[in-house]
């Protein structure tokens, strides 16, 4: 079974690692085989650990391959300067410096392993729906330069357009020149190859089903076999099981994003629009939508707002997304869309992603949470996760923005129900 998405159709082949059939004792057991925990894995191997690499499905199932390819800022949904009333501007810092480590971690990565991944891009720009939105850009550029030396450039609506950035709802533009765009398929891909490579273990189609506590060592069930091992990392993010283990229900909030491609477009049907640009963009709606011209020059365009996951929502959510690339792109009204897919991607209360130990769960380690935009954040804290469980990175060692375990949601039960009245009202705030 497939996503149906553009990355599986121009990935290659995607190896299919066998499934855990029987018991099997390694030093760590990962539950998630996307950038958290091949990150990690990769790291834990490299040291000569044993380590296992448990997925319900198989690499980059998941987030990790079929994301919109923004390796950019990311893991939190809070604004810095929310950030900084409750840690400090020393901390603030220390996370912005960190989520540039991050996406510096995933462009050497793809250097030095060689990868074809279509990296293309300098930095993100965002595009302001309404004046009063571009109004607030040029204090927001001038926060994050003066605190944060991030040289952040605002762009007018004609200057914008100068540049291959028009369309009808835009009012103007701030360009950061942090991060890039990416094949993400690819990219988790390789990283899983390096894991082989060294020795480490990958299982697919061996959904964990149930973790307890034997002696010293904790008990994985899979479908087919089991795995024990002293430490664990959960690392499924937005796919992770709840009730494997326990603690996990409740904290994380899945919510959907969609992403259309195009066919590739001609250099008249780019210069009708007025979109000659690569920059990966978005724009200031709550419920954003995202986009970006790739190097074959299909449009790649995605959204947020679906919430329920059958058939007739999830064809609701695509017409909704492809409505809303005919009215942003209006000389593409009759561009065919190629691939259409969705994924999961996961919040929780805190806002913030979290990487650490597990609150009384000795030997047990998360990394999950990026809010939307974890290619990088989930590159990185995957890598200090297994450092952490070396015993070689300490806890306050990462920003204290990401020491917050999720708390649990209210009833949650009804979060579904929490986002379909947080989105109204987002929709509502978006106009």
């Amino acid at each position: 079974m497939t996503a149906g998405s553009y990355w599986e159709a121009t990935a290659g082949a995607i190896k299919e690692d066998r499934q855990l059939v029987g018991d099997a004792r390694f030093d760590v057991a990962i539950i998630g085989a996307g950038y958290t925990g091949l990150s990690a894995a990769l790291k834990l191997a490299a040291c000569g650990v044993s380590v296992c690499v448990l997925d319900a499905r198989r690499v980059g199932w998941g987030a990790s391959g079929r994301n919109g390819g923004f390796c950019c800022f990311g893991g939190t949904k809070r604004n810095y300067p929310d950030l900084v009333r409750q840690y400090g501007l020393d901390e603030t810092r220390r996370f912005v410096a960190y989520q540039c480590e991050a996406m510096d971690l995933v462009g050497e990565r793809l250097a030095s392993w060689d990868v074809d991944a279509a990296r293309h891009s300098r930095g993100e720009v965002y595009l302001a729906h309404r004046p009063k939105d571009f109004e607030g850009f040029a204090p927001e550029a001038e926060y994050l330069n003066s605190n944060f030396g991030l040289g952040a450039r605002v762009l007018s609506r004609e200057e914008a357009a100068r540049r291959g950035l028009s369309g009808p709802e835009f009012h103007g533009a701030m360009h950061v020149p942090q991060g890039f765009a990416l094949h993400p398929l690819r990219y988790v891909l390789a990283l899983a190859g390096k894991v082989r490579n060294l020795g480490a273990r990958i299982f697919a189609h061996s959904e964990v089903t149930s973790m307890k506590r034997e002696g010293s060592d904790w008990r994985l069930v899979t479908r087919l076999g089991s795995v024990r091992a002293p430490r664990v990392l959960l690392a499924g993010n937005a796919y992770s099981r709840e009730g494997a283990p326990a603690w996990l229900s409740g904290r994380l909030l899945p919510v959907m994003s969609s992403i259309l491609v195009t066919r590739p477009l001609s250099d008249d049907e780019l210069s009708e629009q007025g979109w000659t640009s690569g920059l990966m963009a978005a724009d200031t709606r709550t419920l954003l939508h995202y986009f970006r011209l790739m190097p074959d020059r299909r449009f790649l365009f995605g959204t947020r707002g679906g919430i329920f996951e059958t058939p007739e929502a999830l064809k609701r959510m695509q017409m909704r997304g492809r409505a809303d690339f005919e009215r942003m792109f209006p000389a593409w009204a009759n561009v065919e869309t190629e691939y259409a897919w969705h994924g999961h991607v996961a919040l929780n209360r805190n806002r913030t992603a979290f990487t650490g130990p597990v609150p009384g769960m000795d030997g047990v380690f998360a990394s999950l949470a990026y809010h939307g935009s974890g290619v990088a954040m989930a590159s990185l804290c995957g890598e200090k996760v297994g450092g952490m469980i070396l015993g070689q990175v300490k806890p306050q060692d990462l920003p204290l923005v990401l020491g917050s375990a999720p708390r649990k949601f209210p009833l949650p039960a009804l979060r579904q129900l929490y986002l379909l009245g947080a989105y109204g009202w987002y929709g509502i705030r978006d106009r």
